[in-house]
């Protein structure tokens, strides 16, 4: 009995290296290379809000303020 649950257990090891082995990451975006310093006027971009509208960065320009913020791995598996 003892024998069969080591068996069982080490072939249930084998599988899951074996299928975490095979997994394949997504592949990484490129990441765009800036020169900017603090102080730079931010180039314009487009972004998407929660309901899916998209905004230009020059849309606010001259009207608002803008703070852009970064939420490292929020919503995110990692």
């Amino acid at each position: 009995m003892k024998k069969r649950i080591a068996q069982s257990l080490c072939a249930l090891l084998v599988l899951f290296f074996a299928l975490t082995a095979s997994a394949q990451q997504p592949p990484q975006q490129a990441v765009a290379k800036t020169h900017l310093k603090v102080g730079d006027t931010a180039p314009d971009f487009t972004l998407p809000d929660y309901k899916g509208k998209s905004w230009k960065l020059s849309d606010f320009r001259g009207k608002k303020n803008v703070v852009l913020t970064f939420y490292v791995k929020a919503s995110t598996p990692g």
